[in-house]
């Protein structure tokens, strides 16, 4: 016999501040089949989180114990709890706090997290990985799939399994590619932040006795205080010619090499990230029939296909001819007349994937003979660009969505030759100097003869 769904509403925070002497100001409300219940906390973080844990209980479809007013699953053991389940519960509780940008991180490390998490003598479900990143959301309940639910379920290892001999190599496997070689030193070091985050709420929580996760070594924090953002390798980056080059050689037999043609020329001609480009929408455009155009960036791609603001905010970017000729062409090619419509789509309506654009772009560059860059190397290309063109800092900053400081730090040495304008510089204000006689007298000054 099936069980009664049980009707349970989660209601907004109620702020008491004003009442006199609660010590407890911050309340959250919700019923069980009509009946009232509430917990106060000092401060709305708090609140927030118990508030986000209960509407992922909710949306997990779990039974709320009458007598405790809590879900059933949390009156169980916590070391008895799968780990995947422990993430869901971290992120629904953080999640109301973050931006979109920190929801997809903290999404995709964890999910990288659990697909370690598991017992490695069963072999893993292919699609395990890709399937988690969304999945884990407590925004994509609906999207879940049973199967890999339930082999989750099965073979996903408990926090009371969680020793610091498995952690360990899973922290060690969280700085690993698939293939076994290292990731990049950013994306290893989120990757571990998140899951170490995770973990150490669950020992907070008396899930887990012993923080199980490996102490940082004493040197590796040295070094870490020591690094710093590196330059961009300005040598590596193509030059107007042979991007003119590598954009033609994208296109291809492939549907949608023309696509990411037009991609990669935003990129570069406007300098925008590739987030930004994958979010662009008709009305951002100012196309006119001569001179140039602009492009008005307020959208990128944050989360799963999710609009978002840009990560330095919103900023209006003049876009040359040649870029005004190549996006007018594309939307006549693609009869877009949506303003609201995004105009870069595969034919299935789906956006275009990081990885095909990347794979077009890589291609093209080994068609011409030049070493494989990233995608947002356009970017790097677009800003040397411009300072190589004597575009003064603060407008190509603008323009990149930077600071002067970042830019300077970013693209030190963009400017050939740097080394011998500083010298004819050096050598004009010298010469001021010389015609005033102040070397003459400095000279005669030192001359034995003159004493």
């Amino acid at each position: 016999m099936a069980r009664p769904i049980q009707r349970i509403k989660v209601y907004g925070i109620q702020d008491r501040r004003n009442a006199e002497r609660l010590r407890l100001p911050w309340v959250v409300r919700y019923t069980i089949d009509g009946t009232h219940r509430s917990k106060s906390y000092r401060t709305k973080a708090e609140a927030e989180r118990y508030r986000g844990a209960l509407l992922q209980a909710v949306r997990d479809g779990e039974k709320f114990d009458l007598t405790t007013g809590e879900p059933e699953s949390w009156q169980l053991p916590l070391a008895e709890l799968p780990v995947h389940h422990w993430v869901r519960r971290w992120l629904g509780e953080h999640w109301p706090e973050w931006q979109p940008r920190t929801r997809a991180s903290a999404a995709e490390a964890l999910a990288r997290f659990v697909t370690l998490a598991v017992d490695r003598k069963t072999p893993m479900p292919q699609s395990l990985r890709s399937y988690l990143r969304p999945a884990l959301s407590p925004e994509n309940e609906d999207a879940r799939d049973g199967d890999l639910e339930a082999w989750l379920d099965r073979h996903c290892l408990t926090l009371g399994e969680l020793d610091k001999t498995t952690v360990g190599e899973v922290a060690r496997e969280l700085t690993r590619k698939l293939d076994g070689e290292p990731l990049a030193a950013t994306t290893a070091a989120r990757y571990r932040t998140n899951a170490r985050a995770c973990l150490r709420a669950a020992v907070e929580a008396g899930a887990i006795l012993v923080d199980p996760w490996p102490p940082r070594s004493r040197t590796r924090a040295r070094r870490k205080i020591a690094r710093r953002k590196p330059a961009v390798d300005i040598r590596s980056l193509p030059n107007p010619e042979t991007m003119d080059r590598a954009l033609a050689a994208i296109d291809s037999h492939q549907p949608g090499s023309k696509t990411y043609r037009v991609m990669t020329a935003v990129a570069y001609y406007a300098g925008l990230r590739p987030s930004e480009v994958a979010m662009l929408r008709v009305r951002a455009l100012a196309l006119p029939t001569r001179g140039w155009g602009r492009i008005d960036v307020t959208e990128a791609d944050v989360s799963y296909d999710e609009p978002g603001e840009p990560k330095t905010g919103p900023r209006s970017v003049p876009i040359p001819p040649v870029l005004v000729s190549i996006l007018r062409g594309w939307l006549e090619d693609t009869t877009m007349s949506d303003p609201e419509g995004l105009i870069f789509r595969t034919r299935n309506g789906t956006r275009p994937t990081a990885s095909n654009w990347g794979r077009a772009w890589h291609r093209a560059l080994r068609s011409i003979g030049h070493n494989t860059l990233r995608v947002y190397d356009c970017r790097h290309a677009a800003a040397t660009t411009w300072l190589r063109a004597g575009v003064p800092l603060g407008e190509v900053a603008r323009r990149l969505g930077h600071s002067v400081e970042t830019l300077v730090s970013t693209y030190v040495g963009a400017l050939d030759g740097d080394e011998q304008i500083a010298n004819d510089r050096i050598d004009a204000a010298l010469s001021v100097n010389a015609r005033h006689g102040v070397v003459q007298s400095l000279c005669a000054s030192d001359d034995p003869s003159a004493m």
